[in-house]
C-alpha cells in the first residue's frame, strides 16, 4: 500500500509539474502558422482545411508553422444571402454557442463541434485554432437562449431565476464591423461571466489550441471581456493561445493594458497586397519597439505585437464570398520588405495564401532560414535612425538626399483617403456646398496645399466621380462607368491616394462587401461595414522620413543584423557607418576601431570585411538584409 500510494503521488506531483510547466512556456517565440481568411475569405470547408494542414505538416512544420487557424464565420452556413453581416444563418446550439455550419464542416454533426477536426490536425504534429467574435451573437440573442452553468450543470439559475441571452447582451455595444452579428455581453453579471466561460470550456474540450478573438481591441476595445476571458484560460487544463483582432487606432498606450493578458495582439488594421497597407507597418511597428512592447510579458508567458497576416502566394478578396481566385499584388521587392519588416519586428508570422498552390519563390521567401532565425532568436529589436541615402542613377551619378533619416524632407505624395475612428475629430472634415443649380458637392474642407480639392458631387439623390456616378440606394453608394458598377471599399484597410481615386480605383459592387456609407450632420462620413469614418490626410514629411527606413537587431550567437528598407519610388542607394551601428547596439562602450564580415541575405552577395561603412542600392520598395560578423578594439 505505502509503495503504491508513494507511486500515486510521485505521479500526481508529476503530472501537476507537468501542468505548471506547460502552463508557463506559452508563446516563448512569436506564434508561426497558417490563418484561412486571406485565401478563403469565410467559406473554407473541412476538406479545403485540412488539406492546407496536410501540406503545411510536410512542408512547412519544419520551419515552425506549427498553429492551423480557421477564421472567421465557421458557424455559417453557406447559403444564398449569407454574406459576412448577414442575420440568421448561423449554426447555435441550445445554449447560444456557435457550432461548425455541418455544410461545410460534416464530422461536426451530431454536437461533435471541431473536436474530430483538431484530432486529424493533432495528428499532423500541428495545433488547431479558430477565429471567434466578442461576447454573444444577435442570433442568439434574438433567440434569447438559456445559458449554460459549466460549474454545476444545466441552466444558469441566481436569484431564484433562470437566466437568458436577453439579460446578458448589450446591443447598443455591437461590433462595429458586424453590426448584425454580434454584442457585448455584461461582465459585472454572473450570468454574463458564465456565458463567456462556457465557451471556452467548450473550446478547450473540442481541442483548440489558439483563439483569435475579434471586435475586442483597438477601436471596439472591451478590456472587461478580454481581462475575463484571460482569467478562464488560466483556468483551463488545456493551454490555449489567446490573440486579439484587429487593431485599428491601437497605441503602445492601449496596448500595455492588455499585453500582459494575452500572447499576441494586432497593432494594425486588415493588412492585404497592397504597398499602402505594407509601408504604413513602419511607424507603428517601430512605436511598439521603442516601449519595449516586443516579447514582454502575457498570458502564462510572453505576448507579441502582431503586423496582421502575410497575404502572398494564391489570395481571395477582403470580404468576398469565395476562396482563393488570384495571386499577390505585391511585386517581389515588396514581399520582401513586407517579410524582412515582420522578421525585424518579431511579429507572429501567420501565413495567408492556398498552400495548396504554393509556388517556389513564395515558400522560399517564407522558409528563408536567416529571416526566421531573426524572428524567433534576435534581441535589440528596434528601428535604426542613422541611415543616409542617394539618389541612384545608370551613371552612378549620385545625389546626396540626406544626411540622416531624422531630418525630415518633404515629398510630393498625392494627400490620401484612409479610415479612422470616429471619434477623432479630424474625421468631421466633410461639408456640402454648392456647385451650380442641380449639383452639390461633397468635398473634404481642410486645405490640401498644391493638390485640388478631394470632392464627391451629388446631384438630387445622386453622386457622382469624375465621369462615373456614386448612386444612392439605402445608403449603398456605388460607381457607374461603361454600364459597369464600381464601389469605393469601406474596410479598415483602406487607404487610397487621391491619384487612386482619379484612376477609379474601386472594386465590383456587392451588397454583402463593404461599401456602405452615410453621411451624418456632423460632417463625418461613416462606413456602415467598420464603424468608422473616411478622412483626408495629406502625406507629411513625418510620414516618410527621406523615403527610407533601416531596422537593427542582434543574433544569438553575436552577429548584427541590419535592414535598409527604401520606400521611396525609385531606386536608391542606402548606407550607413560601421560606426554607428556598434554604437547603437552597445551605447555604454567605446570602441577604437571595428571591422566587420558582412553578407546580405536577398542577393546572397558577399560583400568581405568592411571598417567604414555598408551601402546597397536598393530597388523600389525594396529591401536589403545584412548579416555583419564584427571584431572590435575598444579603447
Amino acid at each position: 500500500m505505502k509503495v503504491q500510494h508513494f507511486s500515486f503521488l510521485f505521479l500526481f506531483l508529476a503530472l501537476s509539474l507537468y501542468r505548471v510547466s506547460s502552463q508557463t512556456q506559452r508563446a516563448s517565440f512569436p506564434p508561426r502558422g497558417w490563418n484561412s481568411y486571406d485565401s478563403f475569405c469565410w467559406t473554407i470547408s473541412e476538406e479545403e482545411f485540412l488539406q492546407n494542414a496536410e501540406i503545411i505538416s510536410q512542408r512547412l512544420k519544419a520551419h515552425g508553422y506549427e498553429y492551423i487557424v480557421v477564421d472567421y464565420l465557421w458557424y455559417r452556413r453557406k447559403v444564398p444571402g449569407a454574406y459576412p453581416d448577414s442575420l440568421g444563418f448561423d449554426v447555435i446550439d441550445e445554449w447560444g454557442r456557435m457550432m461548425p455550419d455541418p455544410g461545410r464542416w460534416p464530422s461536426s454533426k451530431g454536437g461533435k463541434g471541431f473536436t474530430e477536426v483538431a484530432k486529424k490536425v493533432h495528428s499532423m504534429g500541428l495545433k488547431f485554432g479558430i477565429h471567434v467574435m466578442r461576447g454573444i451573437s444577435t442570433q442568439a440573442y434574438n433567440a434569447n437562449t438559456p445559458i449554460l452553468d459549466t460549474t454545476k450543470g444545466g441552466a444558469y439559475h441566481e436569484s431564484g431565476r433562470q437566466w437568458r441571452a436577453q439579460d446578458i447582451g448589450i446591443k447598443e455595444r455591437a461590433c462595429a464591423w458586424m453590426q448584425h452579428g454580434f454584442m457585448s455581453v455584461n461582465t459585472k453579471l454572473g450570468a454574463g461571466r458564465a456565458f463567456l466561460r462556457s465557451l471556452y470550456v467548450q473550446y478547450a474540450e473540442w481541442g483548440v489550441d489558439f483563439v483569435k478573438h475579434d471586435c475586442v481591441f483597438g477601436d471596439d476595445l472591451d478590456i472587461e471581456e478580454i481581462t475575463l476571458v484571460s482569467e478562464v484560460l488560466k483556468e483551463l487544463d488545456r493551454p490555449i493561445l489567446y490573440s486579439l483582432s484587429p487593431g485599428t487606432s491601437v497605441t503602445p498606450t492601449m496596448a500595455k493594458d492588455v499585453s500582459r493578458l494575452v500572447n499576441m495582439y494586432r497593432i494594425t488594421g486588415d493588412d492585404w497586397d497592397t504597398w499602402g497597407d505594407v509601408a504604413s507597418h513602419f511607424d507603428v511597428s517601430r512605436d511598439f519597439s521603442a516601449a519595449s512592447m516586443i516579447g514582454s510579458e502575457g498570458l502564462l508567458g510572453n505576448s507579441w505585437p502582431d503586423l496582421d497576416m502575410l497575404p502572398l502566394g494564391r489570395l481571395t478578396d477582403p470580404g468576398s464570398n469565395q476562396g482563393p481566385h488570384r495571386t499577390c499584388n505585391l511585386n517581389i521587392d515588396e514581399q520582401k520588405t513586407q517579410m524582412t519588416l515582420w522578421a525585424m519586428a518579431k511579429s507572429p508570422l501567420m501565413f495567408g495564401g492556398d498552400v495548396r498552390t504554393i509556388d517556389e519563390t513564395t515558400y522560399n521567401l517564407i522558409t528563408n532560414p536567416t529571416v526566421l532565425e531573426i524572428n524567433y532568436f534576435s534581441s535589440n529589436n528596434r528601428e535604426f535612425p542613422y541611415v543616409s541615402s542617394r539618389y541612384y542613377s545608370k551613371r552612378k551619378a549620385f545625389t546626396r538626399q540626406s544626411r540622416r533619416s531624422p531630418k525630415e524632407v518633404s515629398t510630393s505624395h498625392a494627400p490620401f483617403l484612409s479610415l479612422s475612428s470616429c471619434k477623432d475629430p479630424k474625421a468631421s472634415g466633410w461639408s456640402v456646398k454648392a456647385f451650380d443649380q442641380d449639383m452639390e458637392q461633397i468635398c473634404w474642407k481642410e486645405n490640401l496645399g498644391s493638390h485640388q480639392p478631394l470632392c464627391l458631387y451629388k446631384r438630387k439623390s445622386l453622386l457622382t466621380l469624375n465621369k462615373g456616378t456614386i448612386y444612392e440606394q439605402k445608403n449603398l453608394h456605388t460607381f457607374a462607368s461603361d454600364g459597369l458598377e464600381f464601389c469605393l471599399d469601406a474596410s479598415a484597410r483602406q487607404k487610397l491616394t487621391s491619384k487612386e481615386l482619379k484612376r477609379g480605383s474601386f472594386s465590383p459592387c456587392r451588397w454583402d462587401s463593404n461599401q456602405i456609407w452615410e453621411l451624418k450632420n456632423n460632417g463625418a462620413l461613416i462606413s456602415n461595414y467598420s464603424g468608422l469614418c473616411a478622412k483626408v490626410n495629406p502625406i507629411k514629411a513625418k510620414t516618410v522620413p527621406n523615403g527610407i527606413r533601416s531596422w537593427i537587431a542582434t543574433g544569438r550567437k553575436g552577429e548584427i543584423y541590419v535592414a535598409f528598407f527604401n520606400l521611396n519610388p525609385e531606386k536608391t542607394v542606402i548606407f550607413a557607418k560601421i560606426s554607428d551601428i556598434v554604437k547603437v547596439l552597445s551605447p555604454r562602450k567605446s570602441w577604437r576601431q571595428t571591422s566587420c564580415k558582412c553578407r546580405e541575405v536577398w542577393s546572397g552577395k558577399d560583400f568581405g570585411e568592411t571598417t567604414y561603412s555598408i551601402s546597397i542600392a536598393v530597388e523600389m520598395h525594396g529591401c536589403a538584409l545584412f548579416v555583419l560578423n564584427c571584431h572590435a578594439g575598444e579603447k
